[in-house]
């Protein structure tokens, strides 16, 4: 009678082990899935390197248009002041 009791018992132990284990594997593998996909989203949101060298020149071009505006005006106002004199 009691090696039924202890095989109860034991046989009760495993299959609630089994059932913890089993659930762990099936956390393990939503995770690893949702890894994954935020892998590939930060991956699809971030610009690459090439990317930013155009950007970077895109945005020096623009400076360089900028100070070239900038010193058209201020050769215009030297002229005017030298016309004046």
């Amino acid at each position: 009678m009691e090696m039924l009791i202890w095989n109860i018992v034991l046989t009760g132990l495993v299959g609630v082990m089994a059932f913890v284990v089993k659930e762990k594997f099936a956390e393990l593998s939503r995770l690893s899935i949702l890894l994954n996909k935020t892998r590939e989203e930060v991956a699809r949101d971030h610009i690459t390197r090439a990317e930013v060298r155009a950007d970077m020149a895109k945005i020096v071009e623009h400076v360089d248009n900028r100070f070239d505006r900038l010193e058209q005006r201020l050769d215009q106002l030297n002229t005017r002041e030298r016309s004046r004199e």
